[in-house]
């Protein structure tokens, strides 16, 4: 409960003294609320005694860093500066640790030129005390992430070491996990992916085991699964994302990952099947990306969502997605040319992914150009262009040995190899890639797999083969709702009513039967929001109002 205390300049002695003791009160329960991971109930509670008295700067910290967990942004830097100011003069060092946690978020959240000025501001009070501290190895992070971002992997490796060391030294948890951290990047970034991932696992398990700040937890954990995708290391991702899911499930309105975080989990939930959650996450990363205006990661954002839409078969909706990526700085490709491949446009499709291609050089951005290259060339009948992607993609996954990129290359090379005439020797390349893509636990990829498994098997004359792989790709398809790759197989093709998707229609049908949106949701296994999502693109499409309009609709459609 908030407590709302006026002061006034004729206030009594007494007054004063019961305002400041409720004052207390509603910090002693403010910190214990921090204690329990409570952060929805200590903000509430530090803002109540704000209101009451002076917070000390211990206080200041705890409130900036709670309102930093529940993606308050302006306010955690608020709290931020009156405590980098409550201690300027009587404890240096730490008040370039305020202004370094402050110029970070404000850096997360978009604001470069601010952040940076108290990134600045940070150095230049450390420098002035001239103090041998764990602060300074946060100063070498500000200057080793500039390296890195630079493009020199190997300085940004020299500084974060040195930060490393720091750390050790002094035993700071915060210091030794950021720093480990930015060494498995920079590795990663040398090609030295055998030497980085091992770091990234060193600072993933201090976070997992609750040694780091909250507050740093949220940034680490972000930027490890970004260089697990780097690495093309899926496995990794994901097993870090469902740790840190367990982490982050028992804190009260914590919400710790920024929009571009929030797309590669967007990322890792659409690979294991889960699209429903994978379209959540992707919206809430364009949201966040978008306010405020101007962060640059958004264009990922909405990629992300042409892709979810591309594969669900909502072809308006990817197309949208696609030409705001391109206007946000995030090149359309290749998902555009294979949302043109889906739409029966193949020639439309071939020319800019070799577009794409001409402009890329680097070889881990290639890999999907070359994937989405093979497939268009082969739609196109330009088995030679298609044979040229699938040795490219080869080459490339062999000198990555990243399990998600030879997957992708043995499926390409098995597709080449039917068109080439060999069935024979496709079926070698393509039980190759199911097998990898099922110890990945892809299931959509698995069932595209398996799809040219059984076109394999129908030109050998084995047609029992043919037809089992051919319904298990189906029955795949239909639990993902991939519309598209049904419609490729043959199975699905129909034209559902009032341009409904068969994920509309399956939750029609259980708003037929009168059931509510939290048993729906249960029944399907996915959130309320989904849900509720969903039902809005069915009242949109069926121009109705009410479960009762769009019920009458199943009945008089034979949905029902």
């Amino acid at each position: 409960m908030l407590l709302l205390v006026v002061a006034r300049g004729d206030e009594s002695p007494v007054n004063y003294a019961c305002r400041q003791d409720m004052a207390a009160a509603e910090l002693e329960r403010a910190r214990q609320a921090v204690e329990r991971r409570g952060w929805a109930d200590a903000y509430e509670l530090f803002v109540a005694a704000d209101a009451q008295t002076s917070l000390e700067p211990d206080d200041l910290e705890r409130l900036a860093i709670t309102a930093a967990l529940l993606a308050k942004g302006e306010e955690s830097a608020e709290a931020w500066a009156r405590a980098y100011n409550a201690v300027i003069d009587s404890d240096p060092p730490r008040a370039a640790r305020c202004a370094f946690w402050l110029g970070l978020g404000l850096m997360q959240q978009g604001e470069h030129a601010r952040g940076g000025g108290w990134l600045g501001r940070a150095g230049a009070t450390l420098a002035e005390a001239g103090s041998d501290c764990p602060e300074a190895g946060l100063m070498l992070m500000v200057a080793a992430l500039q390296t890195l971002d630079g493009g020199d992997p190997a300085g940004g490796y020299e500084l974060f070491a040195q930060a490393l060391a720091i750390g050790r030294r002094f035993r700071d948890r915060d210091l030794l996990a950021m720093a480990s951290l930015g060494c498995g990047q920079s590795l990663i970034s040398l090609g030295r992916s055998a030497e980085g991932l091992p770091l990234l696992d060193e600072a993933m398990v201090a976070i997992t085991e609750d040694e780091v700040s909250p507050y740093a937890t949220g940034i680490v954990y972000c930027a490890v699964i970004l260089a697990c995708y780097d690495a093309f290391d899926i496995r990794r991702a994901h097993e870090w994302t469902r740790a840190l899911d367990a982490w982050s499930a028992p804190q009260q309105g914590l919400v710790p990952f920024r929009g571009q975080c929030l797309v590669h989990r967007s990322q890792i939930k659409q690979m294991h099947g889960a699209w429903d959650e994978a379209l959540e996450e992707a919206t809430l990363a364009r949201e966040r990306l978008g306010d405020p205006p101007g962060q640059p990661a958004i264009g990922l954002a909405y990629y992300q969502l042409g892709e979810l839409h591309r594969v669900r078969g909502e072809f308006d909706d990817a197309s949208t997605a696609y030409r705001d990526a391109n206007a946000s700085g995030r090149s359309p490709q290749p998902g555009l040319a294979l949302l043109r491949l889906s739409q029966g446009k193949a020639t439309a499709a071939a020319a800019p992914i070799r577009t794409a291609l001409e402009q890329e050089r680097e070889p881990g951005r290639r890999a999907p150009l070359l994937s989405a290259a093979a497939e268009i060339a082969l739609a196109t009948g330009d088995v030679t262009g298609a044979r040229a992607a699938a040795d490219e993609l080869a080459s490339i996954a062999d000198d990555f040995g990243a399990p998600v990129l030879l997957a992708m290359s043995a499926a390409a090379r098995g597709a080449v190899l039917i068109a080439e005439g060999g069935p024979a020797d496709a079926m070698t390349s393509l039980r190759e890639a199911q097998r990898a893509w099922l110890e990945l636990d892809v299931p959509y990829e698995v069932a595209r797999t398996r799809a040219l498994i059984a076109r394999a098997c129908a030109l050998l004359g084995d047609d029992d083969t043919a037809e089992l792989e051919r319904e298990t790709a189906g029955r795949a398809f239909e639990e993902l709702h991939a519309a598209p790759a049904l419609a490729e197989l043959g199975v699905g093709t129909e034209r559902l009513p009032g341009g409904l998707t068969a994920r509309e229609v399956e939750i029609l049908k259980l708003v037929a039967t009168g059931r509510t949106n939290k048993a729906i949701a249960e029944e399907l296994v996915v959130s309320h929001k989904t849900v509720a999502r969903h039902l809005s693109n069915i009242f949109t499409k069926l121009d109705v109002s009410s479960r009762a309009e769009a019920t009458a609709y199943a009945f008089k459609h034979g949905l029902a």
